[in-house]
């Protein structure tokens, strides 16, 4: 089943996106959402993010805060780096621990930009992005993001935009401290490999092949990163994406790349 590609405008997007990603006009495209046709909310949510800015600087619920505050679950992400520019960077976590009275006044006075570790980051690298990991993406970036599906940011400092603010939610739930996952990584070398395998979702980077040690039954969705793809007789181009509970049939030729996501079966449970 071919999922629907919800385009969605952001001031911080990007006009120059592939085709089958465009607006009308000049739109600027921030956020490509693969959703199921029929408006049925799935577990896991895939992503395509085109930035021409910095993004807000923001964090995200986990699964208790969300769930104490009437949302059915918190929101771990994961970022594979499709393209960046020269330069390009990503906020995440702190340069080093600090209390929290003392983000709030960085807030206030607009030091927490200088206080956001900027990474520098590079076509391929995958980053892990934890649940309370204060964290922005920087400008010039594609990014593909597999992500708990929810629909809850909490944003900490905007750069003077007129946005909404959620400064009290979001230090309620922040770790303020480094970001340090054991499940970042680069896809750069062109090898499929397992990307993650939970607590909350599961994902693999398929170049060419599948990897080993995926699960024998799974939800599947499948995104086409690169080249085209067949499965069960219908025919996918890059930046696609569809649903499956098998993948037998799947035609995935030497030159293509496709991102496999599925949800954690003993999360859901535990979660119900």
């Amino acid at each position: 089943m071919k999922l629907t590609a919800c385009l969605c405008e952001k001031p911080w997007g990007q006009v120059d996106v592939p085709a089958q990603h465009k607006g009308s006009g000049e739109s600027r495209i921030g956020e490509v959402a693969f959703r199921h046709p029929a408006g049925i909310e799935m577990p896991v949510l895939i992503k395509y993010l085109y930035t021409s800015e910095r993004l807000s600087i923001q964090v995200h619920p986990d699964n208790r805060q969300a769930q104490a505050a009437g949302y059915p679950c918190g929101k771990d992400e994961m970022w594979i780096v499709l393209d960046a520019a020269p330069g390009a960077t990503i906020g995440l976590g702190l340069k080093r621990e600090c209390e929290r009275s003392e983000f709030a006044r960085a807030v206030g006075d607009g030091s927490v930009v200088d206080l956001l570790d900027w990474k520098p980051v590079a076509r391929g690298d995958v980053i892990y992005n934890k649940a309370g990991t204060i964290h922005a993406a920087g400008a010039g970036l594609v990014l593909l993001e597999v992500q708990q599906s929810l629909d809850l940011t909490y944003r900490l400092y905007d750069y003077g935009r007129p946005r909404e603010l959620h400064l009290e939610e979001g230090l309620r739930v922040s770790r303020f401290g480094r970001h340090e996952d054991e499940r970042d990584c680069s896809v750069a070398d062109g090898a499929s490999r397992i990307l993650a395998d939970g607590p909350y979702f599961g994902s693999a980077w398929c170049a060419g092949a599948l990897p080993a040690g995926l699960p024998a039954v799974a939800d599947w969705q499948v995104v086409v990163v690169s080249g085209a793809v067949r499965h069960q007789g219908a025919g996918y181009q890059a930046g696609q994406a569809f649903h499956a509970t098998t993948l037998g049939g799947l035609e995935l030729p030497a030159d293509a790349v496709v991102l496999l996501a599925w949800p954690v079966q003993e999360a859901l449970a535990k979660a119900a």
